[in-house]
């Protein structure tokens, strides 16, 4: 459903479910614990997994713990007295350009890229209109090819299909500089491809409870490969995947949901 809702007989008359739904304001996460309560099969992540996955906020100290880097990040709670001085002190520790976002949140939804003082202000209210009051993220700025991994999750272990480009741009002639989502590219031709794989295999892994088609993001520099964010669910990268694999994807997933991963590439 478009309100992230599931009427009770719906799920009621099925086997097995198949959410598609993004992360923002829980949704995903709401629609998969309704499923879980039904008692009905989920072809997918759990909601304790997908609720780890989401949290932007989290997920840096997550990854920093198994190895996997993430631009230096600094959460904000602008719920709480202060918070805008804080806001202040955290920008001028990390060094503009920054990235504004919300804690959560899916497709560039609420992101934007704040190029010095004066447009930080925008790029705040841009993230506090998609969420409302809560956790913002800033983030050090990482120049390089922006790409996705996408992956099979059995829930413990995770193999790498194929690492994608993806076509995103800052807008200019607005305020906040949004980021905007233009598609993307399977495969990616890229020196650090493989490592890309690699890093995101170790992503997901830190994440038990990840099931079926995952994708992760990332920024890949001449030398370095930044970890951006788990997405715990099927990606747009999945019709790049589909058309330049032999397998069928989709049947991938299912085996992946029952414990039988493809062997590594």
């Amino acid at each position: 459903s478009t309100r992230g809702t599931l009427p009770d007989a719906l799920l009621s008359s099925v086997d097995a479910v198949w959410l598609i739904a993004p992360e923002t304001d829980r949704c995903l996460e709401r629609l998969t614990a309704r499923a879980e309560r039904k008692g009905v099969a989920l072809l997918g992540s759990g909601s304790a997994a997908i609720r780890r996955a989401s949290n932007k906020a989290a997920l840096p100290r997550l990854l920093a713990h198994h190895g996997v880097q993430h631009p230096k990040t600094r959460v904000i709670h602008s719920s709480r007295a202060g918070w805008r001085e804080k806001l202040k002190i955290a920008a001028r520790e990390l060094g503009y350009p920054l990235v504004v976002k919300p804690a959560r949140g899916a497709g560039c939804e609420g992101v934007s890229l704040a190029r010095d003082a004066r447009e930080l202000g925008p790029a705040i209210a841009m993230a506090r209109r998609t969420k409302g009051v809560g956790r913002l993220l800033l983030q050090r700025y990482v120049r390089g090819v922006a790409a996705s991994v996408s992956l099979m999750a059995d829930g413990r272990r995770a193999v790498a299909l194929a690492t994608n480009a993806q076509w995103i741009c800052s807008r200019a002639g607005m305020p906040s500089r949004p980021f905007v989502y233009r598609g993307g590219m399977t495969p990616l031709d890229h020196p650090l491809s493989g490592r890309a794989g690699e890093l995101a295999v170790r992503a997901c892994e830190a994440i038990p409870g990840l099931r079926g088609f995952v994708g992760v993001d990332l920024l890949l520099t001449d030398s370095e490969v930044f970890v951006i964010e788990v997405n715990p669910r099927l990606t747009t990268a999945y019709l790049g995947v589909r058309s330049a694999l032999d397998e069928n994807v989709a049947a991938m997933a299912l085996a992946a949901c029952a414990g039988t991963l493809p062997e590594p590439s």
